[in-house]
């Protein structure tokens, strides 16, 4: 999410007045990935005195200050649905109001386009009604009626003082009733224990490496390497320092090349906590290593070898998961009986592939899926991140049955632990459809929070209450 748009939702931040206060404040606003890291090295501490590292976050978060503009914009379009959930049932019209705002006050007279069309990801589909009005304060669109579960989107634009502004909203046809469009390969079962058979045979050979620079009076912090197939997996450790046994929380990441920094908060609460990376490489190193590797050799890593199972790219990051929670599952720190994985988007992703591939796990907590029912464009509808099978590149039937094996909807099919999940229907890079195809066939017990409104980012209080109910449930 954007630093704009985080600004607008979140609540206000409290000042911080120590030089770990400022490390975290200067991390919730996501400067020190971008202005620390792609200038200076993380062994930046080492370097500087204390004092001067102080100063230098405090003239970042000066500059966040005088630079970050709210993302609300000075016209803004506003599409609502008539039902107050954004919800209906196969075969209800939904119908839709638009209101044009300027100043907080209702422009009218002006010329509105309008198009409505299935969920189409930030891909193209058919347009299913378009049009023009002449906007005034019961400027309503009446969608055609939709037959089957899914979603349907109405997007609205205006142009004021020659600048365009746009808008949508995701209305849900009994979502509930999504089926995937993916199917379940014969020998999906065997294809992962054959993995994790291979992967048992290779010791943790766990390198931990302590950050002094990032330890805090009540927490412990490691940089960590762990042999897994092909290559390694790093990650962050962030431990209690008093004595004890522990939950864990294994947080996995969304899509991207990227340092990562530890849950210390989350430590400090009495949890053994490891966020991973998952592409083979320290996560320590000068963002602008990362930003090559994204642009270079990691660009697009996602269709990796996508027509050869054996060989794909997320083979050994869903398999690292799994030597993740070796990990934690050695420690001395971990009481040995609660365990949890989290993520977003990719992250999300991984929580239920980890989940499904390990009974270790006994709770997961998921915003947005990525990689469910990734064959949806196919069938008509839009399938899940990375929304494939659009193009010649990747229709193709080897790629889409290499595919199955790393779908999210079938490793959701076997999760047994308790989850938490949560997304809105108006998320364009993970769309709802393809999220609630894989929530949809899991037996375990759940709980889906939906926030309609929501794009591809959460609120602050979806935060809180996943953090509520993961804490909770760790804790009893």
């Amino acid at each position: 999410m954007a630093v704009g748009k985080m600004n607008r939702r979140s609540k206000v931040c409290q000042e911080p007045k120590s030089h770990r206060d400022l490390l975290s404040f200067a991390k919730q606003l996501k400067l020190l990935p971008i202005s620390i890291q792609r200038k200076t090295p993380l062994n930046l501490t080492k370097k500087m005195k204390s004092k001067n590292y102080i100063t230098l976050l405090a003239a970042l978060l000066f500059t966040f200050y005088l630079t970050a503009q709210p993302s609300k914009q000075l016209v803004e379009v506003i599409v609502s649905p008539n039902h107050t959930d954004w919800t209906y049932n196969v075969g209800e019209q939904a119908e839709f109001s638009i209101n044009v705002l300027r100043n907080n006050v209702p422009i009218e007279g002006v010329k509105i386009t309008y198009k409505i069309e299935p969920d189409p990801g930030y891909r193209e589909v058919k347009i299913w009604d378009e049009g023009t009005l002449s906007l005034n304060h019961k400027t309503n669109v009446k969608a055609p009626k939709f037959k089957e579960a899914g979603f349907l989107r109405c997007t609205a634009t205006v142009t004021v003082d020659g600048e365009e502004y746009s808008s949508y909203a995701t209305a849900g046809f009994a979502p509930y009733k999504i089926k995937p469009t993916t199917t379940l390969p014969s020998d999906f079962e065997a294809f992962w224990d054959k993995g994790k058979e291979e992967l048992a045979q290779i010791p943790i050979n766990p390198v931990l490496t302590l950050l002094p620079e990032r330890c805090t009076d009540k927490v412990d912090v490691y940089h960590v390497q762990l042999d897994n197939v092909q290559g390694k997996i790093y990650g962050i450790l962030c431990t209690p320092k008093k004595v004890g046994k522990f939950p864990a929380i294994l947080h996995v990441p969304g899509a991207g090349i990227r340092p990562y920094y530890g849950e210390v908060d989350e430590a400090a609460e009495g949890f053994v906590s490891f966020t991973i990376g998952i592409h083979g490489i320290p996560v320590t190193l000068d963002q602008g290593v990362y930003d090559d590797l994204a642009a270079g050799a990691l660009n697009n890593y996602q269709v990796f070898n996508l027509d050869d199972k054996d060989n794909m790219y997320y083979r050994r990051v869903y398999l690292g998961c799994v030597r993740a929670v070796d990990f934690l599952d050695s420690l001395d720190k971990f009481n040995g009986e609660n365990m949890a994985v989290t993520g977003g988007s990719q992250g999300g992703a991984l929580s239920i592939v980890t989940a499904s591939l390990d009974d270790r796990i006994d709770y997961l907590a998921a915003f947005y899926p990525a990689l469910s029912d990734m064959t949806g464009f196919l069938h008509g509808r839009a399938g899940g991140w990375p929304q494939i099978f659009v193009d010649d590149f990747t229709n193709k039937p080897e790629k889409i049955e290499v595919s199955k094996y790393y779908d999210v909807v079938n490793f959701a099919r076997s999760v047994k632990a308790e989850g938490w999940y949560s997304w809105g229907y108006n998320d364009n890079v993970c769309p709802p459809a393809s999220t609630f195809a894989a929530y949809n066939v899991i037996k375990a017990e759940k709980e889906l929070h939906v926030f309609q409104e929501t794009q591809h980012w959460t609120f602050p209080e979806q935060q809180e209450l996943k953090n509520k109910w993961l804490f909770g449930k760790l804790k009893q």
